[in-house]
């Protein structure tokens, strides 16, 4: 019987292990966005760019961020 005890609880732990190994983690890189805004000069109008004859951008990248949603806090002045 203590042999039977025994081999369950081991079979219990090595099956433990072996699922938490195989979880994704939740901490992978963060989502990167290049985001593109084309220039503007002092008169207010787009800067041309001589040799594509397409508008000039500067472009940055950014870390696109999650909105995690809560419950609404109820008022301390209602009974």
């Amino acid at each position: 019987m203590k042999l039977f005890t025994t081999a369950i609880l081991v079979g219990m732990m090595a099956f433990g292990t072996a699922y938490a190994k195989d979880e994704p983690k939740n901490e992978a890189a963060p989502e990167v966005k290049t985001v593109c805004v084309d220039v503007q000069g002092k008169d207010g109008k787009p800067v041309i760019d001589p040799k594509t004859k397409k508008p000039k951008q500067n472009c940055t990248k950014v870390k696109v961020r999650q909105k995690f949603e809560g419950t609404k806090i109820e008022d301390a002045k209602k009974k």
